[in-house]
């Protein structure tokens, strides 16, 4: 037997696969996301005044009196999410420092309010969702936002 006999076997399966795992299924996978998923593949991106100013599926860490924070006791430390009970706590800190009604913010937190499981589980609200509520509704009251949104001018 000849060595170009021995490794024309592996060399083959290792080209094939390869082709396989490197190219096609990249491919194929990527073309799925897009098609299916476009605006989640893409990154959720939020927009304030034509600007990227963050993803509504990675959270952003503030120490802003005036705005919501993510929890940072989350697995990953970048949870998007705060339950609806957090926003409600975090709804008085910012009514107390903002003045802005606590009607205003009921309403956002049970506008804005999703379930783990369908009606069911626990229920979160997005804290993004609701800083950009905040500042495109409320922006003269809350002066210290463009320390996280790099000087973005509510619309």
């Amino acid at each position: 037997m000849k060595i170009k006999d021995i490794i024309r076997g592996p060399l083959g399966l290792a080209i094939t696969m390869v082709m396989i795992c490197g190219f096609i299924f990249p491919v194929v996978v990527t073309g799925v996301g897009q098609g299916a998923f476009n605006y989640e593949a893409n990154g959720s991106l939020a927009t304030l005044s034509n600007t990227t100013v963050g993803s509504y599926l990675v959270g952003q860490s503030t120490d802003s009196p005036y705005l919501f924070h993510i929890r940072a006791d989350s697995a990953s430390g970048i949870d998007p999410d705060i339950t609806v009970a957090n926003a409600s706590m975090q709804a008085h800190r910012i009514h107390n420092e903002t003045g802005i009604s606590m009607a205003y913010f009921n309403r956002q937190i049970n506008n804005d309010t999703k379930f783990t499981m369908f009606f069911f589980g626990t229920g979160y609200v997005n804290a993004l969702t609701l800083n950009l509520h905040l500042i495109r509704h409320y922006h003269k009251s809350i002066s210290q936002y463009g320390r996280m949104y790099r000087n973005v001018t509510a619309s």
